[in-house]
């Protein structure tokens, strides 16, 4: 009967006259936009990259060949393990450097300092600069690397106690730090927006309380702020993964229009997002927030008496049966 009620009611309040049908009109056009423009690309996507595609002057025709376009990947495409693995070394340092300059720059622009509003949109231009084709002609120009003196200074001083195999990405990274600092706009508006809900009533008793700003923000700002740091570090890594400067994402784009077609080019670029997911899954298990200690004490504590009143339970049913027989 309860189950009967509960329906009836879930039915009332979607279909009757508690529901809003404008919301409906409304979710219509991105409902239809994301199946038509998300969904039906990604199912293609997934079959082509089992295919040997090619256009014709009918359209595309489609050939199913199982899983070789990923084992020629694999075994015979040695660009695209190249440029894997140079995407995985560059984004395991960019990554941190931007999310920590991103922080850094957030914490400054929160203080009370003169002019912050002019300094918040400069941090911000490049978002605008580096989202349209005027980043190619800086890149072009060298207006977004570090002199190349400058840059022979920096691999001297790394080659000489470093590795040879982390020689070229971190001098890579510091020739790129200017562009690389660029990309650091949205996240540092995401770490404002946060820094601007602390509780300052907090600060402001721990300051009473003898605290210093370093012990502030580890105790204080640092915990408030650790959900924003995983958002921006999945954002960052995700806009570096289809960033055009990165050459895995320029390798399908010249298999696709070049050389082998889309089906090899969908096989790539499949290969390419199972990578960032694991990396996604990397930086999620590194960076969740973690249980609160006496929540979870008091969660095992109550689990544990419900396992030894389980246990009473079923020895006094015992008893009782053996008292019977």
């Amino acid at each position: 009967m309860n189950n009967k009620v509960k329906r009836k009611n879930l039915k009332t309040r979607l279909f009757g006259r508690e529901a809003n049908w404008y919301a409906y009109i409304f979710l219509l056009p991105w409902i239809v936009g994301i199946a038509l423009l998300v969904i039906r690309p990604l199912v293609l996507a997934i079959y082509y990259s089992f295919c040997e595609v090619g256009i014709t002057g009918r359209g595309i025709s489609s050939e199913w060949i199982g899983w070789k376009n990923f084992q020629d990947i694999w075994v015979r495409d040695i660009n695209f393990i190249d440029q894997e693995l140079s995407f995985l070394i560059k984004v395991i340092l960019q990554v941190p450097i931007i999310v920590i300059f991103a922080l850094l720059a957030a914490l400054m622009l929160n203080t009370n300092l003169k002019g912050k509003g002019i300094f918040r949109t400069i941090f911000f231009l490049p978002v605008i600069v580096v989202s349209g084709p005027i980043i190619n002609e800086l890149q072009g120009q060298g207006a977004t690397a570090v002199s190349t003196s400058d840059q022979m200074i920096v691999n001297q001083v790394i080659s000489s106690f470093l590795p040879e195999w982390l020689v070229e990405p971190i001098s890579g990274l510091f020739a790129q730090l200017i562009l690389i600092l660029w990309y650091s706009g949205i996240q540092i508006i995401m770490f404002l927006a946060i820094l601007q809900k602390i509780d300052l009533n907090m600060i402001e008793a721990a300051k009473i309380d003898g605290a210093t700003g370093w012990e502030i923000f580890w105790k204080i700002t640092l915990p408030a702020i650790r959900s924003i740091i995983l958002l921006n570090a999945v954002y960052t890594l995700v806009y570096l993964a289809n960033s055009s400067s990165n050459g895995v994402i320029d390798l399908i784009s010249r298999a696709m229009i070049k050389t082998r077609g889309y089906g090899y080019a969908s096989s790539m670029a499949w290969m390419h997002s199972i990578v960032v997911l694991v990396l996604l899954g990397l930086i999620f298990l590194l960076l969740k927030n973690k249980p609160d200690q006496f929540l979870k004490n008091q969660k095992r504590k109550a689990k544990e008496q419900r396992r030894r009143e389980r246990e009473k339970r079923r020895w006094l049913a015992d008893a009782e049966k053996r008292a019977d027989a």
